[in-house]
This record gives C-alpha cells, structure tokens and sequence, in this order.
C-alpha cells in the first residue's frame, strides 16, 4: 500500500492536489516533462492527483494513467509557436469544480491565463496554492523583439507567484534572482534526472553508424526546443569552429520549434532529428560524445543533466545546473556567462582533445547520479504537506 512505501521516516496522509499547467505530456518540453513526472510519482505515492491543462486534441492520446486524472480545458495554440498551448481563464469553472470536490491544496505550473484564473479560484475558496517558476519570460522578451516590455511581464509574473502561499524555483542561485526582484516566499524544487533511462549503457553503435560517425569519431549532440531563446546563433558558432578545428566532428539535433526549418537549410551538414520517447533519447544521448549547451536563458536546463547522466562530455554557461554540478577541468567545462568567446574554445577543446574528452565522460555520470527524482519528490512532497496542514504520521501509527 503506498502509505507503507517508507520504511523508515515520515510519510503523509493521502493529500488530493490539483496541479494546474498548461504544458504537460504528450508535449515534449523541460516543464512538461517534469510535471509529468511529478504528476505520476505523487500518484504512486499514494495522492490523489487531478491535471488540469488544455486540449490537445492535435496529439496522439496516449493510454490513461493510473497516478493521476486529467481534465481539459479550453485553450488556444500560442501565435507563432504552435506546439504550445495557452490555456483560456478558467476560475468559474475551476470553482464549481473544486466546490464540488475540494482539493486539499492547488499547484500552479504556469503563469498564462488558465493558471492566473486557478490561483484566484483557490483563494477565492480558501484552498491552499502554491506555484513554481519554470521559465524567465522576462528574459525571453529580447528574442521575440518586445524588449520594452519585459517591465510589464516581470510585473505580471510577480503578481501572479506573489499571491501563492509559496514559489517553488530549481535553484538557491534563482531564489536569489527573483527575491532581488520583488518575489517572496521562494523555496526550492529541483530538477531529478532518470538515470535509468539516461545511462551510459544505452551507447548503440547502430546508430551511430547511421550517423556517419565511426567509433573514434566525435559526436556533438544538443536536444531542445528550437526556438529564439536558446541562442542557436552561438551555438552553431561553436558547431562551425569544431568542425573546422576536427572535420571528423559529426552534428546531430534532437527536437522541435519554429527554427527547425530555417536552421536545416542553413547547416546541410548537420543531422536533424525529430522528437523522441524518453527511452529513445537517451539512446541519442548515450550514442553521443560532447553535449554543448549555449542557452542563457534556463532556470534549470534539464538537458545538461541529462547529458551528464549518458556519460557526456559538457561544456556551457556557469550558472543554473551548470553551477550546481559541472566542476571546471574534472567533470565538464564551464564559463562565464558573458564570454561567449569561452563556449567557443572550450567546444573546440572538447572537439580536438581526445584524452580530455574521454577524462571528463568516465566522470560525468557521478555528478548527478545523487539527483534521483525519488528524493527531489519526496522533499516536494513533505513541503506540499506542510503547506496543505497535513501533518506527518510515523509508519507505526499509520498502521494503527
């Protein structure tokens, strides 16, 4: 029984939670993938989790799950990128809903409409709510040419976390950031990484093979949205200046965006792959050598710790999971962030030195093997707990 899960330790009365997100699985994205295993390990940990997102009628249905429930909202895809959904206000309804079956506590993935309307319902119904800051929108209005008004979106996101009982961020680095700038009671939850599914041992030479790329042969992997935000420019500064310094360099992208079909026609030589299961890209990782990521605009960056896990070479910015778990020269390489210059050489390092190369794959993985979703879920977990007035019981009296 899933009260009985810990043998030794505090576990907690069955909480019913509603998780409010207007990305979540079938998409395929940092915050999509983390609530939905959120989602599916409250749910085995015995809660009562009910998703609330907008329709997706334009993906694949996958098989209902057995940890939480969904229920659909309206919603409309995001202008220019289709691939996202933006869920419509829904607190009239979110009320009748939860007046009709009260949750213990309400958590706020998201900061458009439909998560602004669930904060106002839950507080309007004296329900607990609690939120979590995934994404610096603040920062990604430079890319999208509304650099004017990132005062407005930085004052919308404050307003919205700052009515929350709590705002839950991946790193002490960021809670510093947003306290700086007006946000409160800012906790941590971090980021776990499957390091079932992430592993060394998945290396396919198959696949490789498909590649181009012979065993001696380096190949530099990056899998992410392929949108404005994630500094594709310099990346494919470092790809060029790699490919230069050591021709026998192979290329290959995993993933989706509106970019996608303007960077295939600009970089023939690289190879462009689609979406991926869980399980088949950590095959893509593991099959690679080098993972570089330019992106300056992550609050985590899920995809270093992954990469990390599949036994990669690393290189990018210092900050965010970078900070938290590249040690310089041991186990990766990592510069300052306002050196773009210092990603280029140390890709090319990366590229032409095969003895560090090897040296810094042996110990990737060891880094985040500590990072299991099991214990960022259960500290989550006991937090929710607090929050929502559950109180923790022993196995003994749970028993009882």
């Amino acid at each position: 029984m899933a009260q009985y899960r810990h043998l030794l330790g505090a576990s907690y009365r069955q909480l019913k939670l509603a998780l409010v997100t207007e990305t979540f699985p079938p998409e395929i994205n940092g915050v999509a993938m983390t609530f939905g295993v959120i989602a599916r390990e409250l749910g085995r940990r015995g809660h009562a989790i009910t998703v609330y997102r907008p329709r997706r009628d334009d993906l694949p249905a996958g098989a209902p799950s057995k940890e939480y429930i969904e229920v659909p909202l309206p919603g409309m895809p995001i202008p220019g990128y289709g691939l996202l959904r933006l869920g419509f206000p829904a607190g009239g309804r979110l009320k009748r809903l939860w007046q009709e079956d009260r949750p213990d506590l309400v958590h706020v993935a998201t900061e458009g409409p439909l998560g602004a309307s669930a904060i106002t319902a839950a507080r309007t119904l004296g329900i607990p709510v609690t939120s979590s800051f995934h994404t610096n929108f603040h920062a990604y209005t430079r890319h999208y040419k509304f650099g004017p008004l990132r005062g407005i979106v930085l004052a919308w996101l404050r307003r919205v976390h700052n009515r929350t009982r709590r705002t839950f961020v991946p790193t002490t680095e960021l809670c510093g950031e947003l306290a700086a700038l007006g946000f409160r009671d800012l906790a941590v939850l971090s980021r776990g990484v499957d390091t079932w599914a992430f592993h060394p041992a998945r290396r396919s030479l198959k696949l490789r093979s498909e590649w181009g790329a012979g065993p001696d042969d380096p190949v530099v992997m990056h899998v992410g949205r392929m949108a404005a935000e994630k500094n594709y420019p310099l990346l494919f500064r470092a790809f060029e200046a790699m490919r230069a310094a050591n021709p026998r360099c192979r290329f290959v992208l995993a993933g989706e965006g509106p970019l996608k079909a303007s960077l295939t026609r600009a970089y023939p030589w690289c190879i462009f792959e689609g979406v991926f299961s869980r399980e088949e890209i950590g095959r893509h990782y593991a099959s690679a050598d080098i993972y570089i990521h330019a992106s300056l605009t992550e609050t985590f960056g899920n995809v270093l710790t992954e990469a990390l896990a599949s036994g990669l070479a690393v290189a990018g910015f210092d900050y965010a999971a970078a900070r938290q778990f590249v040690r310089h020269g041991e186990n990766g390489l990592s510069v300052p962030c306002d050196q773009p210059d210092a990603l280029v050489d140390a890709a090319v390092l990366l590229a032409t030195d095969e003895l560090l190369r090897a040296q810094l794959r042996t110990v990737a993985r060891a880094a985040v093997e500590p990072q299991s979703w099991e214990n960022v879920i259960g500290r989550f977990e006991s937090d929710l707990a607090a929050i929502a007035g559950a109180e923790p019981e022993t196995l003994v009296s749970a028993i009882a």
